[in-house]
């Protein structure tokens, strides 16, 4: 029988991040669980075959990468040995090649417009998209978590001890859950309420106001106007 290496039940994840590892993959399987169904309840909006279709089923692929990266790291974290390095690192390498894919398909779609000019300006000429720069830049933001946890995998799989870059990589499982959740309401349609959007839609809403009380002061200067030219048209013609 060959004998066990020293090295293979060496602790690579510390005794006190087992609990939270255990309790992040019974979440990331009832969320995956969860997302199924939230998926069958969209299925119409996924099945279009126009942008907005194309939109859904990424965010629904979103929340399913970010689900199933918390679930396969904290899974393969509860196990002996030095695992949760390489895990973290072939996650994180499926999980770029994913947002990279993605990023290129909204591109493609034209439904990410990059300015080139202030945004304010965009936003006062109504040429900002919300919905799909918003969908790019939580892509983004998966990205950003992807490459900090490729970094975090590859420290532990080089040194096993490194229990700082072990506490990154569960930062961002609890990142990984953030942002699939959000990705899961957006994909269902959950409502939205932004300080930004709220803003704007107040400004929009008190410009038609301002709009009409300029127009009836125009209308009404334009009244009194023509009485007067009437009252002197009746005054400077001579009676029968």
């Amino acid at each position: 029988m060959r004998p066990r290496r020293a090295c293979e039940d060496r602790p690579v994840v510390p005794a006190e991040f087992h609990d939270f590892f255990a309790a992040s993959a019974g979440v990331a399987g009832a969320l995956i669980g969860l997302l199924f169904v939230a998926i069958s309840v969209a299925a119409g909006r996924l099945a279009h075959a126009e942008a907005s279709g194309q939109l859904h089923r990424i965010r629904a692929r979103a929340a399913f990468i970010s689900f199933t990266n918390a679930l396969s790291v904290s899974l393969f974290a509860l196990l002996p040995g030095e695992k949760i390095g390489v895990t973290a690192l072939v996650v994180a390498f499926i999980g770029l090649a994913f947002v990279t894919a993605s990023l290129l398909s909204l591109i493609r779609l034209r439904q990410v417009r990059w300015p080139t000019a202030s945004l304010l300006s965009l936003i006062r000429l109504r040429q900002v998209r919300w919905p799909p720069v918003r969908d790019a830049l939580f892509l983004i933001g998966l990205a950003a978590t992807f490459i900090y946890q490729f970094i975090a995998g590859l420290s532990v799989a080089i040194q096993p001890g490194d229990y700082g870059s072990v506490d990154t990589i569960a930062i961002l499982v609890i990142v990984s859950f953030i942002i699939g959740v959000s990705r899961a309401w957006e994909l269902i349609g959950g409502p939205s309420i932004g300080i930004g959007r709220e803003v704007i839609a107040l400004v929009h809403h008190d410009q038609p106001a301002s709009g009409s009380a300029g127009g009836a002061a125009s209308a009404e200067g334009s009244a009194g106007n023509a009485a007067s030219a009437e009252g002197s048209d009746s005054a400077g013609t001579p009676s029968a």
